[in-house]
């Protein structure tokens, strides 16, 4: 079985390509003889597990920031010029995979315009299609809704529609129609738990010099929605280094902030390529991880990679995350916008080894159990597997 993934961004740099190149190397490995991968995306690098058909539009966007992508405008802020161009790019090049390719389910990871492209090359080449959205996806479409009736009218013809959480899956269907529930499914995305947890990271102190014993971490894209001026304003109350990892269009307002109150303590160290392997070592040397969001967080997946890494977290009860963070279990739920209580839940874990260690068990317990890669890779291949019995049965029929 070959299934042709649609990416509208690089696969470095977000949650959502990370998790498409995970998914394509479990999905080869646990059926090495009954699956290949095939990825359309605006990237040249290579993907081990899956053949790589690279785009070069005129245009790239971002839906609220891309460290990869520094620059480039929102795609609401196309022009609709600019937007027929980029359909017109997308639709002739992604054919030009499928006749290449030749796959018998197209994955499309993200709405926008890709379900419709999705939705026109499925009718063309007579094979089903499945839309996954993340979530960050649909926030786009509150400002700017050219593509909902064109992705609803996708939704239609989908054989299956993911979510990464039941509060994305709502997000949708109240979008784009309650009547997609029943082909709409939940699954999260997966998280590697083969940690190397005895590994010296000891460089990270001598590299940027820091000299106390703690260290509090965000990792993410700068955006306002991430809320990271509040674990800025925080900082000043907290007796740790606050290790700040990402880059977006928030970085220079947030690196002021820090200036403005005089902070020594507040790193921003901008953004790491997962393909560099040090993020693991970030998550390894952190006490305590900290995801400030003032935006309700579809899921999150910077938080399940803190939990793995048996790094207990704080999260603001907004959105998605209240499926994996458990208050006072695995972490710790906090309201938005306000420093004063970050603090004092980082302050606790920090002072409490005892309590910092059985949340940070607790944290890679919840994702070795309920985001196994094993599992989730299974559910996508079964669903591929009903598309194409759906699929041969309505020929039958």
């Amino acid at each position: 079985m070959r299934v042709l993934y649609l990416y509208m961004f690089p696969l470095w740099g977000n949650g959502s390509g990370a998790w498409l190149r995970r998914l394509t190397r479990q999905l080869s490995y646990k059926y090495p003889d009954s699956f290949e991968a095939g990825v359309v995306a605006p990237d040249r690098r290579k993907l081990e597990f899956a053949k790589t058909f690279a785009l070069e539009p005129e245009h790239k966007g971002v839906f609220v920031g891309n460290p990869e992508l520094p620059g480039e405008k929102r795609y609401s802020a196309f022009t609709q010029i600019e937007i027929i161009e980029t359909i017109n790019y997308y639709l002739l090049h992604t054919a030009k995979a499928i006749e290449k390719f030749k796959p018998d389910v197209l994955h499309i990871f993200h709405t926008a315009f890709l379900p419709a492209i999705g939705r026109t090359l499925a009718n063309l080449y007579k094979i089903p299609f499945i839309i996954t959205t993340h979530g960050s996806d649909l926030y786009y479409f509150q400002e700017d809704n050219r593509f909902i009736s064109l992705t609803r009218s996708a939704s239609e013809k989908a054989s299956y529609i993911t979510a990464n959480s039941d509060f994305t899956k709502d997000w949708y269907l109240n979008l784009l129609g309650e009547r997609f529930r029943r082909k709409t499914k939940v699954i999260p995305a997966g998280i590697d738990n083969n940690v190397e947890f005895n590994k010296d990271v000891t460089w990270i102190d001598k590299k940027y010099k820091f000299t106390r014993d703690r260290m509090v971490l965000f990792t993410g894209r700068l955006t306002e929605h991430k809320g990271v001026e509040y674990l800025i304003m925080a900082a000043k109350k907290i007796n740790a280094e606050i290790v700040i990892l990402g880059d977006g269009p928030e970085r220079h307002y947030l690196e002021q902030l820090v200036k403005k109150e005089k902070l020594t303590n507040v790193h921003i160290l901008g953004y790491f390529s997962q393909r560099l392997g040090k993020i693991d070592d970030f998550y390894l040397r952190a006490d305590v991880y900290v995801a400030p969001s003032v935006w309700k967080e579809p899921l999150g997946l910077v938080i399940l990679e803190a939990m793995v890494h048996k790094t207990p977290v704080i999260v603001t009860m907004r959105g998605g995350v209240k499926t994996i963070v458990k208050d006072g279990e695995n972490g710790f739920l906090v309201r938005s916008k306000d420093a004063n209580v970050i603090a004092a839940k980082v302050n606790k874990l920090l002072q409490d080894e005892k309590l910092r260690k059985r949340m940070g068990e607790n944290a890679y317990k919840t994702v070795a159990t309920k985001f196994n890669w094993d599992k989730i890779a299974a559910k996508f291949y079964n669903m591929y597997r009903r598309s194409l019995i759906k699929k041969n049965n309505h020929k039958k029929g």
